[in-house]
């Protein structure tokens, strides 16, 4: 090969070979591209089920009407029942979704199991307990949830010391200690059940099921939301690096065993709050972060938030349809979003068998 030939070969190869360390940072961008357009989707989605929420209903309330009722203005029926029962519910269902779908999304980084949900380590157990025992002694609804959060609050350290044993602990151990625990937690249920007053047990079972109904006070959920996010969105990049295995982790320098204990107690916090707030709703701390996984990757930094709010959507729009499909009964919430997340799952265990 004449020099002339090597000279016109390295001009040729040379722009191909310079442009390709730039490949990767184009896919980089057109996927967080694509994240910041689901999360604006999910955005006007949400928005969209809220307006169905406080609109539909046994009174339909107008458009004009429901602006009135949000602007504070007017005393009519329709005011009143958008002010007193139908925001409060709303903003509950779209708080708890949000919740259990975060904690969802953390769980499965930190247990490294597509499986894992907010309840697989007994936390929904824990409060079940909890709130079925006050339930059982004829407790008012504040201490019910007093009774709900403290038994997911037992749970939680009750598993969390059981499976660190020695001192160290792993995702397997955590994993079945939670499971032994939720199991434990099943039993006492099913006692509780077969031992309280007749009159009690469907309270009892419509809160197992999941029911936004009775909520009064919904705010502090979704001020917990807004806080869960702002704590684990610093934690991104690490959760990260986690989620490709604890030896590269460590090797570029997160502290694994921090991590895991911040990613432990933030998610059975928001666990807690939200099975306090609603009872036990499943399949959305399951379902939804497969979902948001598909549609716009595994960087945390973008998912945690889109989980947040497509497992708010879900729920507001579940529960509106709890309330609204065979009126005036009113089916436990978490009835739907089983009937929802059972099939969805096995699509994507269908389309995704690996």
């Amino acid at each position: 090969m004449t020099d002339d030939t090597r000279i016109a070969s390295r001009a040729h190869h040379g722009p191909a070979s310079a442009a390709a360390p730039a490949a990767p940072a184009a896919v980089h961008r057109r996927g967080r591209r694509r994240g910041l357009l689901v999360i604006a989707g999910l955005l006007l989605a949400a928005l969209a089920a809220f307006v169905w929420s406080l609109s539909a209903g046994a009174l339909p309330v107008s458009a004009a009407d429901l602006l009135a009722a949000l602007g504070g203005a007017g005393g009519s029926m329709e005011t009143d029942i958008v002010r007193s029962l139908r925001l409060p519910r709303a903003v509950a269902a779209f708080a708890c979704g949000g919740l259990l779908a975060l904690a969802g999304a953390l769980m499965q980084v930190l247990l490294r199991n597509p499986l894992a949900d907010p309840y697989v380590l007994g936390i929904s157990g824990g409060a079940a307990v909890g709130a079925l025992a006050a339930i059982v002694t004829g407790a008012t609804s504040g201490w019910i949830d007093a009774g709900a959060f403290a038994g997911a609050l037992g749970a939680t350290l009750l598993v969390f010391g059981l499976a660190r044993g020695d001192g160290s602990w792993t995702q397997t151990r955590l994993l079945l200690t939670g499971v032994i625990v939720a199991a434990g937690c099943g039993a006492a249920v099913a006692l509780m059940l077969s031992l309280a007053p007749e009159g009690r047990v469907k309270g009892m079972l419509f809160w197992l099921m999941g029911d936004a109904s009775s909520v009064s006070q919904p705010w502090p959920a979704l001020l917990l939301l807004a806080a869960g996010l702002v704590a684990a969105l610093p934690f991104a990049r690490e959760l990260n690096l986690l989620a490709r295995g604890e030896i590269t982790a460590r090797a570029l320098g997160v502290r694994v065993g921090r991590l895991r204990g911040l990613v432990y107690g933030l998610g059975a916090l928001l666990t807690a709050v939200a099975v306090t707030t609603v009872g036990s709703v499943g399949f959305v701390g399951l379902i939804v972060p497969h979902l948001v996984r598909l549609a716009i990757g595994n960087d945390q930094r973008l998912l945690l938030p889109a989980a947040a709010l497509a497992g708010g959507v879900l729920l507001t729009a579940a529960d509106t349809a709890a309330r609204t499909v065979v009126a005036p009964i009113q089916l436990p919430v978490g009835v739907l979003t089983a009937l929802i997340g059972v099939p969805v799952f096995l699509f994507l265990l269908a389309r995704h068998p690996r």
